[in-house]
C-alpha cells in the first residue's frame, strides 16, 4: 500500500524539524505532498493545515493528525556562552545529556550538543547527579556570550535534536518525531488511496494537519469551530507497553505489530468507534484495544467537546519510546492505520445517525 514515492515523501518529512509554534517548513511539505489529492487546501492562522475532498456538503468529516514535535527554547545564556533551556512540548530531560541538537536562529541552523560532566567526575555525593530540566545545559563552542549573540543566538530561539531517520531490521520506522508525523503521513495516504481509487464519497473530508498539540491541544481546537465538522477520526501514537521497564498493569496491553489501538473513552463517540471496530473485523484489520480515563490526551478532546459536540474516535499508532529520539514504530501498523481509516470512511453515510438511541 505504501508506495516508493510515499516513502520518500515520509522520509523528508520526518527529517524535517516542525516545533511545536514553528511548524511552517513541515506543513508546506505535507501540503505539497497531499495537494494533488484533495479539491482545495487551506491554512489557519497559526498554521494548521487541511485539504478538503468533495467541498461543500453539509455532512463533514474530519481525519487528523498533529504536525509538531516536542523541542526546547533557549531560555538563558550564561556569561561564559552556555544555554540554558526551558521545554516547548513534553520534553524529556533524561535524554538530553550528549545529545547534538540544532538551534533555529535568522542565520540558519546553529549546532549545538547538551553538554554533561564525564563519568570520572562523578563520585560520592556527584554519583547522585541526574538530569533535570534545571541543570541540563547546551555548549556551542563559545568563549561568551557576546560570541553566542553573534552566532545569531537568543532567548527565544528554539532547539531541536538532529537525530534522522533509519529503518530497523527491515521492520521498523525510527526517528525523532514520529509522534506524531507519522499520523500526518497515514492521513495524507488515506487522501491518495481515495484519489487514486476514484471514490465518491457522499460527504465532505477534510484531512487535517493540526499545530499545537503537544502544548495543549490548541491547533485541534482552534480548527474545530473553524470546520465544525459531525464526525472527527484522529490518529495519533500511544505507547507500546512490552518493552522493559513498563507496568502494563498501569499502561495497558499494546504491542508493536499487532495492529492499531482503539480507545475507549468518555471523549470516544460509542456509534463511531464501533463502527471502526466492524470494519477492523470485516476487512480482517487486525487491531488491539485500549482505556482512556477521563480524557485521551489527544486531538480526540479537542474535537469531541467542541462546538456542540462532534461525535470523535481515536485510533492510534503503537510506539516505542515516545518523545526519545528513537520513536519506533512497526511498518504492519502503519499500514494498517491507513487501511483502518480508508475502510472505516467507505462506512459512514451521509447524515449518518450519531444519536444512541
Amino acid at each position: 500500500m505504501i508506495t516508493k514515492k510515499s516513502e520518500e515523501f515520509l522520509v523528508q518529512y520526518l527529517n524535517n524539524a516542525s516545533p511545536t509554534g514553528f511548524e511552517a517548513a513541515g506543513q508546506k511539505l505535507w501540503i505539497d505532498y497531499v495537494g494533488p489529492y484533495v479539491d482545495e487546501w487551506h491554512l489557519d492562522t497559526y498554521g494548521t493545515a487541511y485539504g478538503i475532498i468533495n467541498p461543500g456538503r453539509d455532512f463533514k468529516v474530519v481525519i487528523e493528525a498533529h504536525a509538531d514535535e516536542i523541542s526546547w527554547f533557549v531560555n538563558y545564556i550564561t556569561s561564559d556562552g552556555f544555554l540554558n533551556v526551558i521545554r516547548n512540548g513534553g520534553s524529556d530531560h533524561m535524554i538530553a545529556p550528549s545529545k547534538r541538537v540544532n538551534i533555529h536562529t535568522s542565520k540558519g541552523i546553529v549546532k549545538g550538543i547538551f553538554g554533561w560532566p564525564a563519568i570520572h567526575m562523578r563520585s560520592g555525593e556527584d554519583a547522585k547527579l541526574t538530569p533535570s530540566a534545571e541543570n541540563i545545559f547546551i555548549d556551542v563552542g563559545a568563549s561568551n556570550k557576546e560570541e553566542v549573540l553573534e552566532m545569531g543566538i537568543h532567548v527565544g530561539c528554539v532547539i531541536t535534536y538532529e537525530d534522522e531517520f533509519i529503518t530497523l531490521n527491515n521492520k521498523f520506522y525510527v526517528g525523532r518525531a514520529l509522534d506524531n508525523r507519522m499520523g500526518g503521513f497515514c492521513i495524507a495516504e488515506v487522501a491518495r488511496l481515495i484519489r487514486e481509487n476514484k471514490v465518491n464519497l457522499p460527504f465532505s473530508l477534510y484531512i487535517v494537519n493540526s499545530v499545537q498539540e503537544e502544548i495543549g491541544l490548541r491547533g485541534a481546537e482552534m480548527i474545530a469551530r473553524t470546520i465544525e465538522p459531525d464526525v472527527a477520526i484522529v490518529t495519533d501514537v500511544t505507547h507500546d507497553t512490552q518493552t522493559p521497564l513498563v507496568n502494563q498493569k498501569k499502561f495497558g496491553e499494546v504491542k508493536c505489530g499487532k495492529g492499531p489501538s482503539i480507545t475507549y473513552g468518555p471523549a470516544v463517540h460509542n456509534t463511531i468507534r464501533e463502527l471502526i471496530i466492524q470494519t477492523a473485523e470485516e476487512k480482517g484489520i487486525p487491531f488491539q484495544r485500549e482505556a482512556a480515563s477521563r480524557r485521551t490526551g489527544t486531538d480526540t478532546d479537542a474535537f469531541a467537546y467542541s462546538n456542540r459536540g462532534v461525535a470523535s474516535a481515536l485510533i492510534s499508532l503503537p510506539l516505542r519510546y515516545m518523545h526519545t529520539t528513537v520513536e519506533m514504530a512497526h511498518k504492519d501498523d502503519v499500514e494498517n492505520v491507513i487501511r483502518l481509516i480508508y475502510e472505516a470512511l467507505l462506512k459512514i453515510e451521509n447524515g449518518h445517525n450519531l444519536k444512541y438511541f
